[in-house]
């Protein structure tokens, strides 16, 4: 990687329980390239979530605050909470190189193209309606009331894959990592990409 390479915004959503946070997950721990933006939420934090690792739990109030000081990248009322991204730490791992994968929806996604144009954005969808139901089921962290909410939500989500550059179905999980793996080397080898990375290299190159 070259040390002026500035990394790519990330994009990844997917309706609840297509399995994106485990793929971006594990895709973390393979790429050295890649960081994993922690959001802001107002929600309550589920049983094993830790401040500051899965997100930064907050309150309306202070999640306000961030809005009104433009602090966040983008933001979203989903599910009855607010979820945002933070701008500096994603600035400053960019500014560093790093790809920085930002697991949002698709409103969040509008507001990442809006700032960084060239942003990849991938969708994540689970393999069948079935398989769906069970993964929110086996969960065991929310109540019958949130599982329908999220299932009926789910449908509004889908409903805007087309604006994502890749769709990725998430039914054999080894597979699927794969694919999100390829997806991000292939664009990081983008000829606009590797221009401005390797620009020195190429005047070099072309030198009579």
């Amino acid at each position: 990687m070259s040390v002026n390479a500035r990394g790519c915004p990330v994009v990844v959503a997917a309706p609840s329980g297509a399995g994106k946070t485990s793929l971006v997950r594990a895709l973390a721990e393979i790429d050295t390239r890649v960081r994993l933006s922690v959001s802001y939420t107002t929600r309550q934090a589920r049983p094993g979530e830790h401040d500051g690792e899965h997100y930064h739990f907050i309150d309306s109030a202070r999640f306000e605050a961030l809005i009104g000081d433009d602090a966040l990248v983008e933001h979203a009322l989903v599910h009855g909470n607010y979820y945002g991204t933070g701008r500096d730490k994603v600035e400053e791992a960019l500014a560093a190189g790093f790809d920085v994968i930002l697991e949002i929806d698709w409103q969040g996604a509008r507001q990442v193209r809006k700032l960084w144009p060239d942003a990849l954005s991938i969708f994540v969808l689970p393999p069948s309606k079935e398989a769906l139901l069970q993964r929110l089921t086996h969960r065991g962290q929310d109540s019958n009331a949130v599982i329908a909410r999220r299932l009926a939500n789910a449908k509004a989500e889908i409903e805007h894959h087309a604006e994502f550059d890749y769709l990725l179905i998430n039914d054999d999980f080894a597979h699927s990592l794969a694919d999100l793996t390829a997806i991000l080397r292939a664009h990081r080898q983008h000829s606009s990409r590797q221009t401005k990375a390797h620009e020195a290299l190429i005047q070099t190159l072309l030198q009579e």
